[in-house]
């Protein structure tokens, strides 16, 4: 009998791990506009932090993994100026550059047999591609969705970015102690992330700043080069972040490349993941569809969450016909969580409920409070509560 064959549009996070679980009993197409080359020594796509679930999913999986990546295990929470506390993750959690980890696993599932074209998949190219299939999957990202997927307009109040994001990969950044991620919040303002992190050019920090549009942290939009990027970050950290700062090796601090800093803006949606073209069942996932404020690093878990859901929704209607009752199954698994996220997700690019400033200033002396909070950005459906059902 005949695999049934599916096609991948995407080598994102959601993408590469669908083509590694569904490998051995389909016969999978992935289509990407780069070559693992091009991936690997081209622009940083984002920031990334792996925690420990989305870990487990990749080892599930056999996903080849990057040992020599720094542990994160704590994260560290200020205020402005003022440390409140450190938060232990309950597993590790790793970031590797998406360059590194994407290329690498490219490289693997092309030796495994899987198929790969290089081609940049046009929105009015998707009618005649879906009639090659047996299922088309979307994991195109950010620039998604190629099809015409509806807007959950529930999940989606938002019509602009509610952050400008700014990240640069640097050398010569002590860590914090414990090592781990840190996140400075300033009020009205935005929010400062530090996340350890391994590159081509070996360890690095990650500074990822998300500036209120037109506030006191949005000045980098006149920048346009490597060496203005830097000098901007440096004068940031000196102005806004001085605990940062004092951790800066001012002869050493600078990019670790000449494309490892990006700006970007993203308007939060959620589209329905499933659609029929031309009787050929096409379904969404990772940012082409649940596309959220990178503000609670969820964008990846979710990816690999969702992932892992429409694997298991295609082996359950394995001997099945693929119509729109699998992708309503698959939707029907994935949207509480898709929901939890994005709602937690989007609270905290507003104001801090008073609840939750009570809570941040409680686990500054209790460390089972701190740890709680901490365990938020694994298990986000506990954030979810957190905010919302007290």
């Amino acid at each position: 009998m005949m695999k049934k064959r599916i096609g991948i549009i995407g080598t994102g996070t959601a993408g590469l791990q669908l083509a590694y679980s569904l490998k051995n009993d389909f016969d999978v197409t992935l289509f990407h506009y780069e070559e693992s080359d091009e991936v690997r020594h081209g622009r940083i796509r984002s920031t990334q932090v792996h925690f420990h679930p989305t870990l487990d999913r990749e080892k599930r999986f056999q996903m080849p993994g990057m040992d020599t990546a720094p542990s994160i295990q704590t994260i560290h929470f200020s205020m402005g100026q003022q440390k409140l506390f450190v938060g232990k993750l309950a597993g590790a959690a790793t970031s590797v550059d998406q360059r590194m980890a994407y290329s690498k696993a490219m490289d693997d599932l092309v030796q495994q047999g899987v198929n790969f074209r290089k081609t940049r998949v046009a929105r009015d190219e998707i009618h005649a591609l879906a009639e090659s299939f047996d299922l088309l999957i979307d994991s195109s990202g950010k620039s998604g969705p190629l099809p015409a997927f509806p807007v959950e307009a529930g999940l989606t109040p938002f019509l602009a970015p509610q952050r400008k994001c700014i990240v640069g990969y640097f050398k010569g950044v002590a860590p914090v102690e414990p090592e781990g991620i840190s996140i400075t919040v300033v009020p009205g303002a935005g929010e400062m992330f530090e996340i350890p992190a391994l590159t081509e050019q070996g360890a690095v920090t990650i500074l990822f700043l998300e500036a209120l549009p037109e506030g006191m942290l949005d000045v980098f939009k006149p920048v346009k080069s490597a060496q203005a990027f830097e000098e901007q970050m440096k004068n940031m950290l000196r102005d806004h972040f001085p605990e940062i700062y004092g951790r800066v090796d001012l002869d050493r601090f600078a990019l670790a490349n000449e494309t490892s800093y990006l700006q970007t803006a993203v308007t939060p949606v959620v589209h329905r993941p499933y659609l029929m073209l031309n009787g050929t069942l096409v379904l969404g996932c990772g940012d082409s569809v649940f596309l959220a404020d990178p503000i609670t690093g969820q964008g990846c878990n979710t990816a690999s969450y969702c992932a892992e859901q429409l694997y298991e929704t295609l082996i359950a209607y394995k001997e099945s016909t693929w119509d729109e009752k699998v992708g309503i199954d698959y939707w029907s698994r994935t949207r509480p969580y898709v929901a939890e996220v994005t709602e937690w997700t989007n609270a905290m690019t507003g104001p801090m409920p008073e609840h939750i400033v009570q809570m941040l200033l409680k686990a500054a002396a209790d460390q089972q409070v701190a740890d709680q909070i901490a365990h938020w950005f694994e298990q986000p459906q506990k954030a979810y509560e957190a905010f919302f059902r007290q």
